[in-house]
């Protein structure tokens, strides 16, 4: 009994342990991240595989698309990644849009290692100054700033994105900022959400939270930034390379959605989770579908009715991830804003049972997600996020609000 309350109050998580396993965790991410690169064989690691994973894919694909090539055609990305990796190295698909080369295509004309380096440093200084913005912008941790700086460094979805040299660090700190812009500025938080396009997947619920709360103008910056990016991508690489995008995005779904190309196991949606336990296609989608919707429509009830600013912000970082099929445990790095305002959320009202649980094992979830669902077959983070983002709107019920002026 005293175990389970323990659990349902989770007055364990204190702000001294916090700051004891966040050290430990730090350590063992460094420790980690200088055996990699030490024991590495050129530009791969000892296993063979190119240092920064995704990010060979991203590396090649702007190689082709400054060298006048189509980064879509999947023989042309191979031979790319093999010429600069190795003949044995696998195959890492391209399956971003052409605003993403606006990114990848000026790395690409640095050194592979230097390019990762520089990717990898630039992404955790925007997440982290984005993170630290929200905080100021909220009143967050007022007494305790240094708490969030080391929480949202040993967020574990942070080797995860470190070590597949992905871009959650992007999509994180896109979202914090956007979430801090809306109360002072609705231009730059719709510029923030816009920019989000580079992962379209991870923006589908923001037009309907959006509009929920009557940001018009917000939604006009937002739809102005990607038709500006699209542009812009259309005028760098040839409008050729949106027709290959749209045509290749099929076989992509196809690929990794229906034929478990990538691995059931690396994914964090409702998806993955039916499918690891065995459902068949057409319900797998149809779960996921029912809980998408539903996250769409309790978030912008959140925002239109809600009396928190941060309990409207934690729910669409939450949702974001609980709509789309393709969400990876690298894309959980877009959970710390939510963390974040969930947390000062609970010290400031009262956390309520569990809710100090769930966040803790957010915290930890992306860790062992992976591993766990492939060898045992659970599933950890997409149930996690599921009873965070119940409880999240439990606490967005049980507060006072009015129409849209609560909104962040």
């Amino acid at each position: 009994m005293s175990a389970i309350l323990a659990l349902r109050n989770g007055l364990f998580v204190t702000p001294g342990r916090l700051r004891l396993w966040s050290a430990a965790l730090l350590t063992g991410f460094c420790v980690a991240v200088v055996a990699i690169v030490a024991t590495r064989h050129g530009l791969n690691d000892l296993n063979g595989r190119p240092l920064g994973a995704d990010f060979s894919s991203f590396y090649s694909a702007g190689r082709l698309a400054l060298g006048g090539h189509s980064p879509y055609d999947q023989r042309a990305l191979f031979q790319a990644e093999q010429s600069l990796f190795g003949d044995s190295t696998q195959y890492y698909a391209f399956a971003y849009p052409p605003i993403f080369l606006l990114f990848a295509a000026p790395l690409a004309l640095l050194p592979y290692p230097l390019a990762l380096g520089l990717w990898e440093a630039l992404g955790l200084a925007f997440y982290l100054l984005a993170l630290m913005r929200l905080r100021r912008t909220l009143g967050l941790f007022r007494a305790e700033p240094s708490l969030v700086l080391i929480g949202a460094l040993s967020f574990t979805a942070i080797f995860v994105e470190i070590i597949h040299g992905q871009n959650a660090f992007l999509s994180a700190g896109l979202f914090a900022l956007a979430i801090s812009f809306l109360n002072a500025n609705d231009a730059m938080a719709g510029v923030s959400f816009g920019i989000l396009a580079f992962k379209p997947q991870l923006g589908l619920i923001v037009p309907f939270a959006l509009a929920a709360a009557g940001r018009w103008r917000c939604m006009t910056f937002a739809a102005l930034t990607v038709a500006a990016l699209a542009a812009l991508s259309a005028m760098a690489f040839g409008p050729s390379a949106w027709r290959e995008f749209l045509a290749t995005s099929e076989f992509a779904k196809r690929a990794i959605l229906d034929e478990d190309a990538v691995g059931y196991s690396k994914m964090i949606s409702i998806f993955g989770w039916l499918r690891i336990w065995g459902a068949p296609l057409g319900l797998a989608y149809a779960g996921q579908a029912a809980v998408g919707l539903a996250a769409i429509s309790a978030t912008a009830w959140l925002w239109r009715w809600n009396a928190s600013p941060r309990v409207a912000g934690a729910a669409l970082c939450l949702g974001a991830l609980l709509v789309t099929p393709f969400a990876f445990d690298y894309d959980m790095l877009i959970l710390a804003p939510a963390l974040l305002l969930l947390s000062a959320e609970g010290l400031e009202r009262g956390f309520r049972p569990y809710e100090r649980l769930c966040l803790f094992a957010l915290w930890l979830a992306p860790a062992a997600s992976r591993t766990v669902a492939a060898h045992a077959h659970i599933p950890l983070a997409a149930p996690i996020l599921l009873a965070t983002f119940c409880l999240t709107l439990l606490r967005g019920v049980r507060s006072e609000g009015s129409p849209a002026a609560a909104c962040p």
